[in-house]
């Protein structure tokens, strides 16, 4: 009877799995938006479904949370884990993203405007070609970094990116002002990069989707997408300071 049971759990268990595989390819898809081409997806998948089976086996129904969410938690969580254990993320990465907030922001002060990529790649004495084949390297990263809170720079990104409950960058997005600025920096956004942004983070779709909608290839929404990312740390950076 024991035996019974045990076979009936792992086929509920794997039904389970089979439900919700695609919300691990939902996850790392949109997490590939800021990690380095030499990152794989089908890799960051591959450590989700990993995540998902321990939710599927760690999840305790009586204590009245959702599956889906908590299931969300432990894939994140491992993927995260497992790219904090590869260091994917170089120094020399981050030195190029601030390079472009740099130049971005100096553009933006000079002309009161957005620049255009031609323009940062002049202000960086680089060809425009050197320019956007740098923003694919830079793939976009996030708004805010733990070391724009802090002169440590020994930490690495992901421990920067995983928040604890008492210091961390979404603090500092509770902040009525930050809102407000960043609602602002977003609509200053060039129209297709602003487009790009919501389609991203408001509708969830994933940079081949985007591609498909703007018509252009997903590495150019890559491209886009970072140099947005880039325009938004270069403007809010008053209040990162």
């Amino acid at each position: 009877m024991g035996a019974v049971a045990t076979v009936q759990k792992k086929s509920t268990n794997d039904d389970v799995i089979r439900q919700y595989l695609p919300l691990v390819k939902r996850i790392a898809y949109h997490m590939m938006a800021r990690l380095p081409a030499s990152v794989e997806v089908d890799d960051l998948i591959q450590v989700g479904l990993i995540g998902l089976m321990d939710a599927v086996s760690r999840f305790d129904g009586s204590q009245g949370a959702q599956f889906e969410s908590y299931a969300t938690q432990r894939i994140r969580g491992a993927m995260l884990d497992d790219l904090r254990d590869a260091d994917w993320l170089p120094r020399h990465i981050r030195q190029k993203s601030r390079q472009i907030e740099s130049a971005i922001n100096k553009l933006a002060q000079r002309h009161g405007r957005p620049p255009t990529e031609l323009e940062i790649s002049a202000e960086m004495g680089i060809s425009l070609a050197d320019y956007q084949s740098m923003l694919g390297d830079v793939k976009g990263n996030q708004l805010l970094y733990y070391e724009d809170f802090s002169d440590e720079e020994s930490s690495d990104f992901l421990e920067r990116y995983l928040v604890d409950d008492v210091s961390d960058p979404l603090s500092l997005l509770e902040d009525d002002g930050f809102r407000k600025g960043l609602i602002q920096a977003i609509e200053d956004l060039p129209e297709r990069e602003k487009n790009l942004m919501g389609m991203y983070y408001e509708q969830d779709m994933n940079l081949k989707e985007i591609g498909a909608v703007m018509g252009v290839s997903e590495s150019r929404i890559c491209q886009l997408h970072s140099q947005a990312v880039a325009r938004l740390r270069a403007k809010m950076k008053p209040w990162k300071s």
